[in-house]
């Protein structure tokens, strides 16, 4: 047997050698729920939890049973949600009333409780999903720090807010309002950062909300409850758990959810939204797929663009939206390209999530593994090969990676985003036929072009400005700086998200106005003399 298939069969951990510090200790069986500021114990129908990391036992391997949630019924989902539509109250409930430095005093309380459980909430990503230890790690501290720097945005948008504007004899002042009760579904590969990240800036600007967290990653939210209760009045962060396709109609059909912040497929946003009996009124926030190809022109450096399309193609197993998911290298370096790439591929670290610079692990959806090979086998029917030694062999739920090539548009790896360790190379001659690809698709989130002539570069990033909404030149697709606006073209996102740009997705600007004559004049100033109306009142820092 070959020495790589070999470490793959032997993958899974003898449980005497798990360090200790990484051990589940217990099962986290969670039987409460938050509703209006309550712990809601559930005595129903609950959800076993499995870890896709297997664990060796004198029988064999054996499935680790994580724990259990809950899979609260309709009756249940309507109460988080009249918890919510009462929280806000039309926006004269306290959470909209209160001052802006009010509401991200609260939101720090929930930063402060939230590093208490830190490293809780690693043990569970890494559990659960199997994101490395320095993954999660990387997940944590950049989930605090953009909350931290949503600070500063909201601060900076409201001193630019805090004047009164005069144009043509009307006095008006300019601010944002919140928009009401927001839906937030986060995804399961980023199941902190992504859902933090749309729900924070929602509640600063002064929504109230419901979450449903994502089927896998959930238990994470365990030792989240009580720092949302804590930190927020009752009412303002309702979470609930169960299957979304019994949670989420009911309370999309009641037409009282304003915003949806959903992070998922483009199928289930688009079932989502249409259960809204006014879908004109819902504002949709919404990440959804991408297939993000990288350009590799003829004079690109050949060792930088392999070292970073590998990371970009197969960083936690390929499961981001933001990674590489399809290759273009030009012909006349695509065998040297893919060589180096396979030798490149077989010194990633293979491993549990605890290991220390692992790189693939195990894959949490089990589904997938299935999917990726049919994948595979329909690219080999068509006439790609598996470059790399021991490229798409399996071990229940670990997926060695697989670089295909030569791959065409005959293949569905060419078209379907296969979210997984599975790299399609297309060779190509024409720059047109990798620039058609990125007009043709479905998709426009970004793309990564590699090469180093000046003139050549400049032309192509001239034409994916308008399929893509970023553009990386010798570098990865990639989410951040959190500063940075993150966005999709045609069917990848709805609504722009970043530190700034989130806080207005889940607002609207709001104008009050009057004719500029000294009895209104006197008017308004009396009213922010007396801070009669928080709206009109000059900022106070």
């Amino acid at each position: 047997m070959k020495e790589k298939e070999l470490q793959i069969r032997n993958i899974f951990p003898d449980e005497a050698n798990i360090p200790e510090l990484f051990r589940m200790k217990d099962p986290v069986v969670q039987r409460e729920y938050l509703v209006n500021g309550e712990m809601r114990r559930w005595t129903g129908e609950m959800q076993e939890v499995v870890s896709p990391v297997y664990v060796k036992s004198p029988s064999g391997l054996s499935e680790n049973v994580l724990g259990a949630y809950p899979l609260v019924g309709e009756k249940e989902g309507l109460e988080a949600l009249e918890a919510a539509v009462a929280a806000y109250n039309s926006g004269r409930g306290l959470w909209p009333s209160l001052s802006l430095h009010e509401r991200i005093a609260s939101v720090e309380t929930f930063v402060s409780e939230m590093v208490q459980v830190k490293e809780e909430i690693l043990r569970l990503l890494m559990w659960e999903i199997g994101k490395s230890y320095e993954g999660g790690l990387k997940e944590f501290d950049r989930t605090v720090e953009c909350i931290r720097n949503t600070f500063g945005a909201v601060e900076r948008l409201d001193r630019s807010s805090s004047q009164f504007i005069v144009e043509e004899s009307i006095i008006g002042k300019i601010r944002r309002a919140p928009l009401g009760v927001v839906l937030c579904m986060g995804p399961y590969n980023y199941p902190l950062n992504e859902t933090l990240a749309t729900l924070i800036p929602a509640l600063i600007m002064g929504n109230t909300s419901v979450v449903k967290p994502p089927k896998l990653g959930v238990l994470l939210y365990s030792p989240l409850l009580k720092a949302f209760r804590k930190a927020f009045p009752a009412g303002v962060v309702n979470i609930i758990y169960g299957d979304g396709k019994r949670l989420v109609p009911p309370i999309l059909r009641s037409g009282k959810i304003d915003v949806l912040a959903f992070i998922g497929s483009g199928r289930v946003a688009e079932i989502v939204k249409s259960y809204h009996p006014r879908p004109q009124r819902l504002r949709a926030v919404l990440g959804l797929e991408a297939k993000n190809p990288a350009i590799v022109l003829p004079d690109a450096d050949i060792d930088a663009a392999v070292k970073e399309c590998v990371r970009g193609s197969l960083s936690f197993n390929g499961q981001r939206c933001t990674a590489l998911k399809i290759l273009f290298v030009h012909s006349g370096i695509a065998k040297e390209f893919v060589e180096r790439f396979a030798d490149e591929v077989s010194s990633l670290r293979c491993g549990m999530p605890w290991e220390k610079d692992v790189f693939i692990t195990p894959l949490p959806d089990a589904d997938r593994i299935r999917y990726l090979g049919e994948l595979m086998k329909d690219a080999e029917k068509c006439g790609a090969r598996i470059v790399n030694k021991s490229g798409g062999c399996t071990n229940i739920t670990f997926f060695y990676p697989a670089l295909l090539y030569p791959v065409d548009s005959r293949m569905r790896i060419y078209h379907e985003e296969q979210f997984g360790p599975l790299v399609p190379v297309v060779p190509f001659d024409d720059i047109e036929a990798p620039v058609r690809y990125c007009i043709e698709s479905s998709y426009g989130q970004q793309a990564s072009i590699f090469g180093r002539d000046i003139a050549a570069l400049g032309k192509l990033v001239d034409v994916l400005v308008n399929q893509v909404c970023r553009v990386n030149i010798n570098s990865i697709c990639q989410r951040g700086p959190d500063v940075f606006p993150f966005a999709g073209r045609k069917d990848s996102s709805e609504g722009t998200l970043s530190v700034s740009d989130a806080l207005e997705a889940f607002s609207i600007r709001t104008i009050v106005a009057t004719k500029d004559v000294n009895g209104n004049r006197e008017i308004i100033t009396g009213i922010v003399r007396e801070g009669s109306s928080s709206f009109l009142s000059e900022r106070k820092s």
